[in-house]
C-alpha cells in the first residue's frame, strides 16, 4: 500500500537525516492521518492519491506565491517538495490519452451534449488520479459539441 511506502520512506529519510524529505513526508503522513480521522476508516490507495494531489495543489500555490514575492529560497524548497510528492502519484495521462478514453466512453454510451455529467463521471472514474478534472472537463466538452 502507498501509505506504508510513504511511512517507510519517511523513516529512511529520518535515518539519513534528510531534513527536506523528512519534513515533506511528515506533512504528507499528517494529511493522510487527518483524512483517515475525518472519514473514520483506513484509506485505500486511491484515497491516498487524492490526499497527495491536494498536497501537490497546496505546494504549487505556495511555490507561485513565493516566486511572485521574489523569495527564491522558499520557492526552491517548495519545488523540492513538489518533486517528492509527485514521485508517489501515478503518472499523468497526456491530453491525447484522456481524449481517447473520453471518445471510447462516448461511443459506448452513445452520449450526447445533454449527457455531459454522466460522461464526466465515467471518464473521471477511469482516469482516477491520472488527470486534472479541468482538463478532462474541457476535453469532454469539446467532444460532445
Amino acid at each position: 500500500m502507498l501509505v506504508e511506502r510513504i511511512k517507510a520512506d519517511l523513516e529512511a529519510a529520518m535515518k539519513a537525516q534528510d531534513r527536506e524529505r523528512t519534513s515533506c513526508l511528515r506533512m504528507a503522513v499528517s494529511a493522510i492521518k487527518y483524512r483517515q480521522v475525518a472519514l473514520n476508516k483506513d484509506l485505500d490507495d486511491q484515497e491516498v492519491v487524492r490526499v497527495l494531489k491536494s498536497q501537490v495543489k497546496q505546494v504549487t500555490e505556495s511555490l507561485e506565491a513565493y516566486e511572485k514575492g521574489g523569495r527564491q529560497d522558499l520557492a526552491a524548497i517548495e519545488r523540492k517538495n513538489l518533486e517528492i510528492l509527485k514521485s508517489y502519484l501515478p503518472p499523468e495521462l497526456d491530453e491525447e490519452g484522456i481524449r481517447s478514453i473520453a471518445r471510447e466512453i462516448i461511443e459506448q454510451t452513445g452520449a450526447t451534449k445533454k449527457d455531459f455529467g454522466k460522461v464526466m463521471k465515467l471518464v473521471m472514474a477511469k482516469v482516477a488520479g491520472q488527470a486534472d478534472g479541468k482538463i478532462v472537463n474541457s476535453i469532454v466538452n469539446s467532444l460532445l459539441q
